[in-house]
């Protein structure tokens, strides 16, 4: 991998790196061929205990023996929709559908009807296939509903019942080539309705090709899937980071901190990928019930803004070392990344620099120029992970990827001279307070550096006179109390005035998406709709 400045002048990185032709079948091929007795597929338990296993000549028949079922029923292109959390059949599915020619639709088990009716009616996916139920929600009853609506609905299939998931195997399989689709994903919702991400072969396997030798990720290693796999950390640097080192993908069906850990101890795994929060459970219950971690060696974050004191207790706790990237669904996903020659200061404090093959530039939003260095402005790429579009939705893919092709990520942030990107915020939740923009995750860093805040969450809220206010929401550790005053004092010491919170809240849980992103909106309208309530009851005598 090399690396090329372009402007010496402005914000405009480029890490050069080669771009294969590759699709996700084909190296699955090719790991059968090179290194068929390792390791490919490991089912992880709820109960931190591990089930069957598959070697990678074991997974790719019966991956091909799925993939010819597939290809005797529907024709290479349409849409097959995988409703159901992280388990084998899933990896599988998406392996099958890359070998059939069929694209791949990405659906969250925490769905309900009006989700799923979406989804299926806006990819026209021709299948579904599910598992009955999953923490409750009722997912069989709610297909059956949906179904009976949507006549390009041909099947229905419960992917946990081998004679429904393994039919007739004699379809022929198509050439299927880099850049035809490979999957739909829908983006995870933090500011609003989600969009069917369109993304290829060439997108995705080289995505995780380039993650894979960002972290220095070994052949023949395990990791542990804890990120959803409908979400793109799961189903593309999960899975197919994982493919591109010929190392085991174990996932666990949903995520319990315990279970993980037990997992890493009994797998002897040395890498998996999370959210902040996740990370965050991890290192607690690794501190409450010690294991044996000798194993891992890194820990992936991404998601949202990793705060330095959560790299560094991941290292400390975990014996992990963050490597830390940032993306979105659009660019499948990386495209910023960490490296292993990275100073602690520089891992802890950024994203890190353009990933291979990513161009990066810091633009004025107002002007579409490019800023100078350590200016803020909106974080913008374009490279080959680009999505193909939105599906169905020309007007939408226009207005994220403009016409010299840079994808527009609605993240504010900064460069440095040396190519290091900081996030500052979002373009949408840049507080504006008397006329001075503010940015939220600065603030959050300096609260995130308060003993005994676990996570919070800083956003505007309206104001009648400044037009929009500093509101901050926190999640205590336990046994640590939450005391307004001692916040807001901590808060001035650090930074100036205008930027400490005027409103405070305590939370318990979070609104997160299906990925575990918080969701900002949500907590904002409820915090309005409660002034609301409060101005109704006479509380603030309106």
């Amino acid at each position: 991998m090399t690396e090329q400045r372009l402007d010496k002048a402005h914000c405009d990185w480029f890490a050069g790196e080669e771009i294969l032709e590759t699709t996700i079948g084909g190296l699955l091929r090719e790991q059968a061929q090179v290194n068929g007795d390792a390791d490919a597929l490991i089912e992880g338990l709820p109960d931190g205990t591990s089930g069957g296993r598959r070697t990678y000549a074991e997974l790719l028949v019966d991956a091909e023996r799925l993939a010819k079922g597939l290809a005797a029923r529907f024709q290479p292109g349409e849409c097959i929709a995988v409703w159901g959390p992280n388990i084998p059949e899933w990896v599988l599915l998406e392996y099958a559908c890359a070998l059939a020619g069929l694209t791949l639709v990405t659906v969250n088990p925490a769905y309900q009807k009006r989700e799923l009716d979406y989804v299926l009616r806006q990819s026209s996916s021709a299948a579904l296939f599910l598992i009955t139920e999953f923490r409750g929600n009722p997912m069989a009853a709610i297909a059956k509903e949906v179904a009976k609506d949507i006549p390009h609905l041909r099947e229905v299939v419960d992917m946990l019942d081998p004679a429904a998931l393994f039919t007739d195997p004699s379809g022929t399989l198509p050439e299927v080539e880099a850049n035809d689709p490979a999957q739909i994903q829908y983006t995870s919702g933090t500011t609003g309705f989600p969009k069917g991400v369109v993304l290829s072969h060439r997108n995705l396997t080289n995505n995780a090709r380039i993650f894979a030798q960002s972290g220095n990720l070994a052949d023949r290693q395990t990791t542990i899937g804890l990120t959803p796999l409908f979400h793109t950390m799961g189903c593309s640097m999960g899975v197919l980071g994982a493919l591109q080192t010929a190392s085991a993908y174990c996932p666990l069906p949903s995520f319990d901190p315990n279970a993980a850990l037990d997992l890493i101890e009994r797998e002897k795994i040395s890498w998996t990928l999370t959210v902040p929060t996740m990370a965050v459970a991890m290192i607690a219950m690794q501190k409450a019930n010690p294991r044996d971690l000798s194993s891992f060696k890194l820990i992936g974050m991404g998601g949202a803004m990793v705060a330095p004191e959560l790299a560094r207790a991941a290292e400390a706790v975990l014996g992990a070392i963050a490597h830390v990237a940032y993306g979105q669904t659009e660019s499948s996903p990386v495209i910023t990344s960490s490296r292993p020659e990275d100073s602690v200061e520089d891992i802890t404090t950024s994203i890190g620099r353009p990933a291979g093959g990513c161009e990066v530039g810091i633009f004025d939003p107002a002007t579409n120029e490019i800023v100078a260095c350590d200016t803020v402005g909106e974080i913008r790429s374009r490279s080959y992970a680009t999505m193909l579009g939105y599906n169905d939705n020309p007007e939408a893919t226009a207005e994220a990827v403009d016409a010299e092709g840079w994808l527009h990520t609605g993240d504010l942030g900064t460069m440095d001279d040396r190519g290091f990107v900081r996030i500052t915020g979002r373009v949408k939740e840049m507080i504006i307070r008397g006329g001075e923009n503010l940015f939220p995750a600065e603030i959050e860093n300096v609260l995130l550096e308060y003993e005994g805040i676990a996570e919070c969450a800083v956003f505007g809220v309206p104001d009648d006179v400044l037009g929009e206010a500093v509101a901050a929401f926190v999640r205590m550790e336990d046994g640590t109390s939450f005391d307004e005053e001692a916040l807001r004092a901590h808060c001035r010491s650090q930074i100036a005035p205008q930027k400490c919170p005027a409103h405070w809240q305590q939370v318990s849980e979070w609104p997160l998406t299906g990925s575990g992103k918080i969701q900002k909106f949500k907590l904002r309208d409820q915090w309005v709709a409660d002034k609301v309530n409060e101005k109704a009851n006479g509380i603030l005598g309106g």
